[in-house]
């Protein structure tokens, strides 16, 4: 009888105090990687480990390097990073305000993201694990890239992204995100809504929902804002709510079991971010039959195709154009059908398998 393979999945020492997508990809992927009989801890990267037990360490989000320098250097053993390699570039520029815009056009994408790191280290928000980050932004980025055996994008664009910014050229296989198929694999039999429009994510800056609100007011239809405001973006979400007219109704976070009953009753599931690597709430609301509105930075063009339309995340008519469409637009199963073959958390447990077994040169 072979040995289980033993894997530490490695990730952010606030991944279950501050939920997003990451959260569903670390917790969702360990779980199907569990029915395939891989044993895997997931450890947060403030706490120490014991490498000498596992097989593959697995890192998680590059853009938090200070998470990994520590681990990189200690572990002696086979590594593998998901990147979830999100630029907030065009979003620091263009979609803050005041002082935060000036700040981050003058520090760019790299010094961008290492005073944000550095600040929520000294806010006491999260964790500086490696004091070897201070020395920069880049360098963190291109020392674990070097250090690692394989390279784990969401995408090929997210892969050809990273490779550009950073000039790095490494072996990776594409891991892409999914659903819960347990979940999603019932529609609950509501009236769906011509006129509602839903929207599932943290409400900050990022996401957009107050472009989104714009477009939607001017629409005059239903609209469901459904999440919770990070920490440190409470102003985001007043402001959200102060042009909001009575069809704008905001619902406090809910689990994927209760979402099904909005996304069904719902015609359309917009979410016009400046950047996501998927967007793991438009493919929920797919499977769920919902027409998509997808904001058109990042990833999601590889993932929704000719399935949704797109849109210009600083561009409030570019958003009601988009949402216009996908109101005026029958429902479509067929994409349900193409998410259940091909973006499931049991597929991407299957490719991480792959990956492991070719890092370890196993059959």
């Amino acid at each position: 009888m072979k040995k289980a393979l033993k894997i530490a999945f490695i990730v952010r020492s606030t991944l279950f105090k501050v939920v997003g997508g990451d959260n569903l990809q670390v917790v969702n992927t360990a779980h199907e990687l569990k029915k395939l009989g891989v044993d895997v801890d997931i450890i947060l990267a403030k706490d120490r480990v014991n490498y000498f037990k596992y097989d593959i360490i697995h890192l998680f989000n590059i853009i938090r390097p200070a998470d990994h320098l520590y681990h990189i250097a200690k572990c002696n053993k086979p590594i593998v990073l998901s990147t979830i390699y999100l630029d907030y570039s065009e979003f620091d520029i263009y979609g803050r305000v005041g002082i935060q815009k000036m700040f981050f056009r003058v520090a760019g994408k790299n010094g961008s993201e290492y005073l944000k790191n550095n600040y929520r280290f000294l806010k006491s928000q999260d964790y500086l694990v490696s004091p070897e980050y201070i020395l920069g932004h880049k360098r963190a980025v291109r020392k674990i890239v070097s250090k690692v055996d394989l390279l784990l994008p969401n995408s090929n664009s997210e892969y050809d992204r990273l490779a550009k910014d950073y000039d790095i050229e490494k072996d990776f296989s594409v891991i892409t995100n999914g659903i819960n198929a347990d979940i999603f694999s019932r529609i609950p039999k509501v009236d769906r809504i011509d006129n509602q429009i839903i929207c599932v994510g943290q409400i900050y800056g990022l996401k957009n929902q107050f472009r989104l609100i714009k477009a939607a007011n001017t629409l005059k239809v239903k609209v469901k804002i459904i999440g919770k405001s990070p920490p440190n973006h409470r102003k985001y979400y007043d402001l959200c709510r102060s042009i909001s007219d009575s069809k704008v109704e905001f619902i406090s976070f809910r689990p994927q079991e209760e979402l099904l009953q909005y996304y069904a009753q719902s015609k359309v599931h917009a979410l016009p971010s400046w950047f996501e690597t998927t967007g793991l709430s438009s493919l929920e609301a797919g499977a769920m039959g919902c027409n998509l509105v997808v904001g058109n930075g990042g990833d999601t063009q590889e993932y929704f195709k000719e399935k949704a339309s797109f849109c210009d995340a600083n561009d409030i008519n570019s958003i009601y154009m988009a949402l216009e469409k996908e109101l005026n637009k029958p429902i479509d199963y067929s994409f349900r059908e193409y998410i259940f073959e091909n973006y499931t958390w049991k597929h991407t447990a299957n490719q991480t398998l792959l990956a492991y077994k070719k890092v370890l040169g196993i059959d």
